[in-house]
């Protein structure tokens, strides 16, 4: 099931990244389609470990029969509680595959595409209250301008802001076309489909908290990462790629990196790849998404 759900990028990649040992312990928190999961299962020897996170009910269909697998239904913000309950307290590596699968895109229902007119929900755990279209009818027109600039870099920001809250007064923005409705003139001709992926973009990072969890997430592995233990993330926009980037180069997600009394850097990881690892040519004609993808990999010192 997992081709048709997610196709795994930058797959070898990853795996090489995380340089595996058999009787290590590792940690997959998106498991989505489980692809990556099961790549990193062939590299694990009997005594090897994988947990796999994923809060998306769908995700869980995909779990693995392998005693050597544990499947944790949680938000990856929740990585070293879980990992303690478990009765682990240090692993090998952490992979992590950021932002929204396939097979989440390709739901209409899930409200994550600009393909298809469905409800405005964007919940990437379904049991989550805030959906996409309580932030448009319920935000202020400054809190929303905030949100489309920042998160979408939207360029209209504050214009459609105003053009939101103005239109909900007639009617309630609950669908996709509700909001094209209220957007009206403000979505520029010929760069719609740009355009709206920008504005589902903030939606969807608001919804899910994504950069509040991810930070959370980012120094949570720092705690629980092995000596020479490998930290593997994928970004697929500047808004992610940045605290990753700056996590693994300075231990902080903003400002310069602490010194000790003696000017040693203080920081948890060093950085493997100085530039982000992309996709090549052949594997950007096997699967778009991989067009987007940034790899980066930091060793725990």
């Amino acid at each position: 099931m997992e081709n048709n759900y997610h196709v795994p990028v930058l797959l070898k990649e990853c795996i090489g990244g995380l340089n595996i040992k058999p009787d290590g312990v590792y940690v997959d928190v998106t498991f989505g389609g489980g692809g990556h999961s099961r790549e990193i299962l062939k590299h694990l020897g009997e005594n090897g470990v994988l947990v796999a996170f994923d809060q998306d009910p769908d995700a869980q269909r995909n779990k693995i029969a392998d005693s050597r697998f544990h499947f944790v239904d949680q938000n990856f913000a929740f990585l070293k509680n879980n990992l303690r309950l478990l009765g682990i307290k240090e692993v090998d590596g952490i992979l992590a595959d950021l932002g929204v699968s396939s097979h989440q895109f390709n739901e209409p229902e899930r409200g994550f595409s600009t393909r298809f007119e469905s409800n405005l929900d964007m919940r990437m755990d379904k049991a989550g209250k805030l959906t996409a279209a309580e932030v448009l009818n319920t935000y202020s027109e400054d809190q929303l301008h905030k949100l489309f600039g920042i998160y979408g870099e939207v360029k209209n920001a504050k214009s459609l802001a105003k053009a939101v809250v103005t239109g909900r007064i007639d009617q309630p923005i609950r669908t996709l076309a509700d909001f094209k409705r209220a957007a009206g003139t403000h979505i520029p001709k010929g760069k719609e489909n740009k355009y709206m992926a920008q504005v589902f973009q903030a939606l969807r990072i608001e919804v899910n908290a994504e950069i509040d969890v991810l930070e959370d997430f980012l120094v949570q592995t720092a705690e629980v990462m092995k000596s020479g233990g490998r930290l593997v993330v994928m970004s697929y926009h500047s808004l992610e790629d940045r605290p990753v980037k700056n996590f693994l180069a300075k231990g902080k997600f903003r400002g310069e990196v602490d010194k000790d009394f003696y000017g040693n850097e203080q920081k948890p990881f060093t950085v493997i790849t100085r530039k982000a690892v992309i996709a090549d040519v052949n594997e950007l004609e096997r699967n778009s998404r991989a067009r987007s993808a940034k790899l980066r990999i930091g060793e725990k010192i």
